[in-house]
């Protein structure tokens, strides 16, 4: 039987303004971390005969979100990355970001990553998530086996 722990998990954002870690042990909410691309690989077209054609296509972007506690220090950290890396068009989209699941062996590479946004900022009863969206060029995903 395999088991399946956020405590394998690790992250890395590395960019021109520094570097940290996102995984395990940065106060993730329970969202975590995920990875979504941005569109599909193929496009099916069916000819007026019924045959049909595939189109591969070569993007690779897509979005990765790290959730966060808003106690989590990390939001700091990114924060002030983000703060950084806005001054410049020359830091922004530099960032590549590392996700690796040290049990399954899981590698996500993510490269010419920038901030979509900073994230919605609210203050309630109860302590709210902050969701760092990145915007990612080109996500490339090796999974591994439990």
């Amino acid at each position: 039987m395999s088991t399946y722990s956020f405590m394998d998990v690790t992250a890395t954002l590395v960019g021109p303004t520094g570097s940290f870690e996102l995984g395990y042990g940065a106060a993730n909410s329970d969202e975590g971390i995920a990875i979504a691309m941005t569109e599909a690989k193929n496009t099916m077209t069916t000819g007026a005969d019924g045959e049909v054609m595939h189109s591969l296509h070569a993007g690779k972007s897509g979005t990765i979100t790290v959730s966060l506690l808003k106690t989590s220090p990390v939001n700091k950290k990114l924060n002030l990355t983000y703060n950084a890396q806005s001054l410049s068009s020359a830091l922004w989209g530099n960032n590549v970001i590392v996700i690796r699941n040290k049990v399954s062996g899981d590698i996500i590479t993510a490269r010419s990553c920038a901030f979509q946004k900073h994230p919605d900022n609210g203050n309630a009863k109860v302590g709210n998530n902050n969701a760092w969206v990145f915007d990612c060029g080109k996500i490339d995903t090796v999974l591994g086996e439990f």
